[in-house]
């Protein structure tokens, strides 16, 4: 094994091409299956993990539900769904597994920012779903009176970038959570982010793999989960790569 923690990957993507995948801005990412992962994984403790829909599967669901399936009770959800859709629907999507909606500032694929809060409260209601943002942080200072007032966010890829970053921790010290993904997206020193956000909020902090890093610089490299347990340090590493999507998520519930 890679490490003795174990790992609940906060962010994968599954791509299957037998599943409807719509371009974006020409983009067609290749297959990335749920064997493909589980092989990728396998020197890790894998206990569970989080799949999300990306701007390339647009509000498709079967593929979604088909890799649920797959990979077990374990895995949760997080879809991209338009304002119209039903309350039976999210409800059916809950005991399917799904337990956030995406909305995806930086690509598109998702519903328009404008419904955000509307969606986000109604979701919570409905389902005790969070609301995830693709957004960089340098976009974040007018969203955030909206994104205070949220019930559950989640915030992807350390936020991306340097300018916004200090927006980025207003929010994490009132509770927003951050993933700690994509890290060749980021334009800034890994290390001192990780430290700065585990400061302000020991419960906000959220590893994923980002595979199979669709559009990144470089791939995933599990140097990346071996830079956050040399930055943290074994208890805040035990969160950061489990305990906190854990409680986030709630698989089982």
């Amino acid at each position: 094994m890679l490490s003795k923690y174990p790992l609940f990957d906060s962010h994968l993507h599954i791509i299957d091409k037998r599943f409807p995948l719509i371009p974006n801005n020409g983009y067609l990412p290749g297959e990335f299956t749920c064997e493909d992962y589980l092989t990728r994984m396998s020197p890790y403790q894998l206990c569970g993990g989080v799949i999300v829909s990306g701007s390339f599967q647009s509000f498709d669901q079967s593929y979604l539900i088909n890799a649920l399936q797959t990979l077990g009770k374990s895995y949760v959800g997080v879809t991209q769904l338009p304002s119209s859709v039903s309350d039976d629907e999210i409800l059916r999507l809950n005991q399917l597994g799904v337990k956030a909606i995406r909305f995806n500032l930086r690509r598109g694929g998702s519903e328009e920012v404008s419904h955000l809060s509307v969606m986000a409260k109604r979701v919570y209601e409905i389902a005790n779903w969070h609301i995830e943002l693709y957004v960089d942080s340098s976009n974040i200072k007018s969203l955030l009176p909206t994104l205070l007032d949220l019930p559950a966010v989640s915030i992807d890829h350390i936020g991306l970038s340097k300018e916004g970053f200090r927006d980025l921790l207003k929010l994490v010290e009132k509770g927003v959570r951050v993933k700690a993904t994509g890290f060749s997206r980021v334009n800034f020193d890994i290390g001192s982010a990780l430290k700065d956000i585990y400061k302000a909020n020991p419960a906000a902090l959220m590893f994923g793999s980002d595979l199979p890093s669709t559009r990144a610089p470089h791939p995933y490299s599990d140097q990346d989960f071996i830079l956050v347990e040399e930055t943290l340090g074994e208890v805040a590493a035990k969160k950061v790569f489990s305990e906190n999507a854990f409680e986030f998520y709630q698989p089982f519930s």
